[in-house]
């Protein structure tokens, strides 16, 4: 009788061609079944037998120097192509025996050659390296190999395509050990290591690798730490949701045990429900140096009333410590979308509507302003006169100074207006009159034309008169009003720089005639706060509070404006002295 236990479950042992290899005999892998020593004594012997391709029966085999038996294991030193095949190791003795097969695969060279990394066919080994710290590296298998060796062997090591000792001094090669003293992340990655040794007058060799894995030193802190949710939680659900989805994420410091994340329901744990709605998927979202980011999801399906009222915790636990986190479900209030809409929509329509009024009814709302909070100035001045008007002399601006601007100024919007040709008195010096005049207005209107302001003229003196008062003390503020185009060059200096900062009022002829035309509410605008309700409210008189007696004057002033302007010219053909004042003082 004898037992097969078929072919191990191990895999394939991998040889590669021109090294050294070995078959452990894979009955001895579960040393309660079966010792080598305790086989022995029972009379129990080891053979090992070859199926060669295309053969049904095994064969024993022929041990020679390059194959030789120790204990469990079938030495090849070193493989060869041939060797590849299939390998049965047996106990047997008299009565009874028991066998199971192994799969030998040698391998070319250039079959598992890396670049400029040694050839290696066994999987590389596993190794954790804390950062900051020291530890030893040796190459695998090399202690089996020492018993073997007539001489003391000798290894070479390798790391990143460099040789030994091509390093630095934080790594040194001690007999035959590997020392790191101290680990850096440029160290990680794969290390090789080929050990050479002697063997009744063959030179023999293997190559093995070492995977260095850097962690996190083991001096930090090592508890298990829930990042999210925080503590009593609060997850909201939608009216009418079907699916709830809990998150948890846990962070797990570098440990070489075991740790674990995990959901409750109640107390339970999700496979402990017995409740196919809950389930808990777990899944690594980071991993950095050793410590690993892992997160739970929970998910509720077809969620109940009663899910509301359940008891939800997280929680971690590694070999240091464990920490829980609660949460709870809460259903969100519906927010009114369709009224929130409608509300949102309307006030945007409200802005845009009153942008737009804005923007096309800004002087009437600035003029209503005006007449409900602005402050009357001849409350708070001394002033005489609410605007002086100058103007070039010739006979187009001031017929639009006397027929147009003192006619509504005057009677329509009830201000008291200054002319100098109409308003000062015979016999007088024009520069102390002009200047008097300016410094009692409130206004100086100054209606700019291409014949304006020519050197030597009144108009400049006027000008100027302004400007400086508005410089000294802000009592006088000068209004432009652009009674036909001119050309930049054809203005003065000082008319270019007080156009930087002046208001400047464009007559647009036939467009400017009416009162509620944009002319005149711009103008007004500049003008001294007055209403016009109360100038018509007193028959189309004068300021409101004023006299009838100052209302019968201006009216008789208007009435003789025309005949004014003959007595202008006559004055200046009388007195001479007055236009070479005016020159003196430009």
């Amino acid at each position: 009788m004898c037992h097969d236990w078929g072919e191990s479950g191990d895999g394939a042992v991998v040889v590669l061609e021109g090294e050294v290899g070995w078959l452990s005999c894979s009955l001895f892998s579960h040393p309660s079944v079966y010792n080598y020593t305790s086989a022995l004594s029972t009379g129990l012997n080891l053979f090992w037998y070859r199926l060669p391709a295309g053969h049904d029966l095994e064969q024993p085999i022929g041990y020679s120097q390059r194959l030789s038996k120790e204990r469990e294991r079938l030495w090849l030193q070193p493989a060869t192509a041939e060797d590849t095949g299939q390998y049965i190791c047996m106990l047997s003795n008299k009565s009874s025996c028991t066998k199971i097969s192994m799969r030998l695969e040698v391998l070319a060279r250039d079959q598992v050659v890396r670049g400029c990394e040694p050839a290696v066919a066994v999987a590389p080994s596993q190794v954790i390296a804390p950062l900051q710290e020291g530890m030893t590296l040796d190459c695998p298998d090399l202690q089996d190999v020492v018993k073997m060796a007539d001489s003391s062997p000798s290894v070479t090591w390798y790391h990143r395509c460099q040789k030994f000792p091509t390093w630095g001094s934080d790594r040194e090669q001690r007999g035959l050990s590997l020392q790191i003293h101290v680990m850096l992340t440029t160290y990680d990655g794969s290390y090789y290591c080929t050990v050479h040794y002697q063997r009744r007058g063959r030179e023999l060799q293997y190559s093995r690798s070492i995977n260095v894995t850097a962690v996190y030193p083991s001096s930090l802190p090592k508890h298990p730490s829930i990042l999210q949710p925080t503590q009593d939680h609060i997850f909201k659900v939608e009216q009418g949701c079907t699916q709830v989805r809990l998150e948890c994420r846990g962070h797990f410091p570098y440990l070489a045990g075991d740790w674990d994340i995990w959901w409750t329901v109640d107390g339970k744990k999700v496979e402990e429900l017995n409740n196919s709605r809950f389930f808990q998927n777990n899944r690594q979202v980071k991993y950095d140096y050793g410590d690993r980011t892992v997160e739970s999801v929970l998910l509720i399906q077809n969620l109940q009333a009663k899910d509301l009222n359940r008891e939800y915790n997280c929680s971690v636990r590694n070999q240091r410590g464990f920490d829980t986190h609660r949460a709870h479900l809460e259903q969100e209030v519906p927010l009114p979308s369709v009224e929130l809409g409608c509300g949102l929509g309307v006030t945007l329509l409200l802005m845009l509507v009153l942008f737009v009024v804005y923007h096309v009814f800004w002087l009437e709302l600035l003029l209503l302003y005006r007449s409900w909070f602005g402050t009357d100035e001849r409350h708070t001045d001394d002033k005489e006169f609410d605007v002086y008007i100058s103007y070039a002399r010739n006979s187009e601006e001031e017929q639009f100074v006397l027929t147009t601007l003192r006619r509504v100024l005057e009677n329509e919007l009830g201000y008291s207006v200054c002319i100098f040709d109409r308003d000062s008195l015979p016999g007088g010096t024009i520069t102390d009159e002009t200047l008097t005049f300016v410094a009692r207005s409130r206004r100086l209107l100054v209606v700019v034309s291409p014949g304006y302001a020519s050197q030597g003229s009144q108009a400049l003196l006027e000008l100027k008169a302004g400007i400086d008062g508005m410089a000294r003390g802000g009592h006088l503020r000068v209004i432009l009003v652009q009674y036909r185009p001119v050309r930049r060059q054809g203005w003065v200096r000082e008319l270019r720089r007080a156009r930087v900062a002046l208001a400047l009022v464009r007559w647009q002829g036939d467009k400017s005639r009416e009162l509620t035309s944009r002319f005149w509410k711009r103008l007004r605008v500049e003008l001294p706060v007055r209403r016009v309700s109360g100038v018509e409210g007193g028959g189309g008189g004068g300021e409101e509070g004023g006299s009838e007696g100052e209302v019968a004057l201006r009216r008789l002033h208007s009435q003789n404006s025309t005949s004014s302007q003959t007595g202008l010219i006559t004055n200046t053909v009388k007195e001479p002295q007055k236009v070479i004042s005016i020159a003196a003082y430009l």
